[in-house]
């Protein structure tokens, strides 16, 4: 198998808008980002994976794009822009952008046009219709709107204000692929597809995602743009299985990199039920089972993972799955050695690497999410209590991951000198902050650290078999073997000792969170103990 930059690369999300605000007005910046390079350095990532940058009305958090060549006046401008690609360079520290091309905004010129011109080329770049059908929004409602200008009907699978684009309509898609051309001319390593799976929508059958054309027009970008060049590209894709992950990641398709598959988060939520139905406690069992089909059926030279455990749209793990009390450190450690020592590409979320967690959001006026708000507002009207609606965001909202991010423990915890920031900064930021991560030589920053750096060394983290072990429900345990070596990583996903016997020789100690000793003499796990050994 031919191996790519990106086999042995972690990669590290930023939200901008939550991440530095360097000229003060509250709000995330390029030049934020910037004056942060040294610390992700430090981290040791290679890759800066930034959430939208591009100029939107903000409707969605970026997510809205007015113009896909410019960047949005919150952020700064392309001269930052181009500074940030200089700077990160500079450290060997790559930049994925995100390519959201399923919808636009409807402030892009394209819909601006195809709004007062029904007649025009750009007409045909959106999907109209004289009468709705039953499809609908992801957030709440029809995913059809009405246009007075037009008289038709326009698909929005998410806001109103993010109408989806036409990917049958041949110059749309040359559109695109010139504007993916245009960032990788600027030196970009990459892109993170947004709802990839979506593009091949057939709206008349009610196909949303995986529709018949989709890796036909997969494999056409890829022709047209970064199948040239050496570039990781990810897809985001929540409806996919092993079987559709290969078709994205097996190298002779000619289509991704990898893409992120979503069926572990999915256990953060009730069967069958709205991700607003969330379980009180992780299901390890189930947890296992699907990390182990994931692991063993995308096989190496077939396919390839991506693994996280946070992103811009997630809650925190440590307040879903880990301990927010007494083991947050030692839980978030457990988390961290469970998920990257696996075959994979690991992304890491700003914060992640500190431990933060999820905000006790009070008020629905604190929110800024589009989604929460909906479903507040739906919620309300259909009799819901406030006290219910509260506490499922404060469990599985969005806002949870776009808190500023916590530098120190100055004003706004060091990440805008505002006197009012775009959301509010989490109070346990006091306790929980890079300043005080960074003093700490057993801090959670310094096992990311280290586990980022075995990532680039380690052979073995690309190439070895994954084994689960039959194990006591909650503890995770497997082997990663090679013709030459094995190494056994057993976590203890709770804050109760656990049996963990196993008879094997240690030859050393690849990476822990706990002392080694309790394991090899008693047969047991402490809470959230978590190893990784070199056995014989």
């Amino acid at each position: 198998m031919q191996k790519n930059w990106w086999h042995k690369a972690t990669i590290y999300q930023i939200y901008p808008k939550s991440f530095m605000d360097k000229n003060g007005d509250g709000i995330g910046d390029l030049k934020g980002i910037t004056s942060k390079l040294d610390y992700l350095q430090k981290l040791g990532i290679t890759a800066l994976w930034l959430s939208p940058v591009y100029d939107s009305p903000m409707d969605d958090n970026g997510y809205d794009i007015a113009n896909y060549e410019a960047i949005a006046d919150i952020f700064g401008d392309m001269s930052d822009m181009d500074e940030l690609l200089v700077e990160a360079k500079k450290r060997d520290i790559r930049i994925i952008m995100d390519l959201v091309v399923n919808h636009t905004s409807d402030e892009h010129a394209w819909f601006i046009e195809a709004r007062e011109n029904p007649e025009s080329l750009e007409r045909d770049f959106y999907i109209w219709r004289d009468k709705p059908n039953e499809l609908v929004s992801i957030f709440g409602g029809s995913a059809w709107e009405y246009d007075e200008t037009s008289g038709q009907y326009y698909l929005h699978f998410f806001s109103k204000k993010q109408p989806d684009l036409n990917w049958e309509n041949p110059q749309l898609r040359q559109k695109v692929y010139d504007m993916m051309n245009f960032w990788i001319d600027k030196g970009i390593g990459g892109f993170r597809m947004d709802v990839i799976d979506m593009i091949g929508k057939i709206p008349d059958q009610l196909i949303d995602t995986n529709g018949p054309k989709l890796h036909d027009y997969i494999k056409e970008m890829n022709q047209a743009s970064f199948g040239k060049h050496d570039l990781l590209t990810v897809g985001e894709t929540w409806g996919a299985t092993p079987e559709i992950a290969k078709q994205y990641s097996n190298p002779d398709n000619q289509e991704l990199s990898m893409v992120f598959q979503f069926e572990h988060i999915g256990l953060q939520h009730k069967p069958d039920s709205p991700k607003w139905e969330y379980e009180k406690e992780l299901d390890v069992s189930a947890l296992k089972a699907m990390f182990n089909k994931w692991q063993t059926e995308l096989e190496l030279g077939q396919g390839w993972n991506s693994l996280f455990w946070n992103n811009h749209d997630l809650p925190r793990v440590l307040s879903m799955w880990g301990d927010t009390g007494v083991y947050r450190e030692k839980s978030a450690k457990a988390l961290a050695i469970l998920l990257h020592l696996m075959r994979g590409t690991p992304y890491i979320y700003q914060g992640e690497e500190i431990g933060m967690t999820n905000y006790p959001f009070k008020t629905l006026e604190e929110l800024n999410d589009i989604e929460s708000l909906n479903y507040a507002k739906e919620a309300l009207e259909k009799g819901a209590s406030i006290e219910v609606i509260m506490d499922q965001i404060r469990q599985v909202g969005r806002d949870n991951a776009r808190t500023p991010m916590q530098w120190d423990t100055s004003k706004n915890a060091g990440f805008s000198i505002s006197d009012k920031t775009w959301l509010s900064v989490n109070p346990n930021y006091k306790d929980i902050n890079v300043e005080s991560a960074l003093a700490n030589p057993e801090s959670i920053f310094y096992t990311y650290q280290k586990l980022v750096e075995l990532r680039k060394t380690q052979d073995w983290l690309v190439d070895a078999d994954f084994e689960l072990l039959e194990t006591t429900d909650k503890v995770f345990a497997y082997i990663r073997k090679t013709k030459d070596s094995s190494y056994l990583i057993a976590v203890n996903l709770s804050d109760q000792e656990q049996i963990f016997d196993y008879n094997f020789d240690v030859e050393e100690v690849v990476i822990s969170n706990t002392e080694l000793e309790p394991i090899t003499d008693q047969g047991k796990l402490q809470a959230w103990d978590a190893i990784c050994v070199k056995v014989k």
